[in-house]
C-alpha cells in the first residue's frame, strides 16, 4: 500500500470511529432516557426526540421477514467492503479530498447501523420531524443521507473528471 493510501485509510478509520462513537452514544442515551417516555421537542416545531426500534430496513421494509436481519447484515457488510474499495481508488490530492468526505460519512453511518443490527437485532431510532409525517431515524441515517447528497454534489460539480 502506498504511503498516501495508508494515510487516507487512517483518516477514514479515525473519522469513522469518532462518528460511530457519537451515533452509538446517542442511541444508548435514547434507549436509556426516551424508551416509554413521551416525545420531547428538540427544536420546537421542527425536530423531536422519541425512541423506536426498527427491525426492518429503511422505512421498516423487511420488518416481518424472518431472515431479514441476516440478509440486511450481509448486504451491509458487502456495501461497506465496496465503500472501502472505492475509497482506496480515489486519487491522492487536495481536489479529491472532497470526494473522501462523503465516503467517510456513508461508511460511518453504515457501521453505526450495522453495529445495532448485529448487537441488538434492530436499529435504535430517536429523531423525528415534527412538521410532517416521516419515519423516525437516527444519527447514522443522517450521516448516510448527508454523505449521499454531498457525494452527488461533489461528483457533479467539483470532481467531474474522476478517473
Amino acid at each position: 500500500m502506498k504511503k498516501h493510501r495508508f494515510f487516507y485509510f487512517v483518516i477514514l478509520l479515525m473519522s469513522a470511529a469518532v462518528l460511530v462513537a457519537a451515533d452509538i452514544w446517542l442511541k444508548g442515551w435514547a434507549a436509556a432516557n426516551l424508551q416509554g417516555a413521551p416525545a420531547r421537542s428538540l427544536i420546537p416545531g421542527l425536530l423531536g426526540l422519541t425512541y423506536h426500534r426498527n427491525t426492518g430496513a429503511a422505512f421498516g421494509l423487511l420488518a416481518d421477514f424472518e431472515w431479514g436481519r441476516w440478509v440486511l447484515i450481509v448486504v451491509k457488510i458487502v456495501l461497506m467492503g465496496g465503500l472501502l474499495w472505492f475509497y482506496n481508488r480515489i486519487p491522492a490530492g487536495k481536489r479529491f479530498w472532497w470526494l473522501r468526505m462523503p465516503v467517510i460519512l456513508i461508511f460511518a453511518g453504515g457501521i453505526g447501523n450495522l453495529w445495532d443490527r448485529i448487537i441488538f437485532g434492530y436499529v435504535r431510532d430517536m429523531l423525528a420531524f415534527l412538521f410532517m409525517d416521516f419515519p423516525i431515524f437516527n444519527l447514522a441515517d443522517v450521516f448516510v443521507v448527508t454523505g449521499c447528497f454531498l457525494g452527488a454534489f461533489v461528483m457533479l460539480f467539483v470532481v467531474r473528471d474522476f478517473p
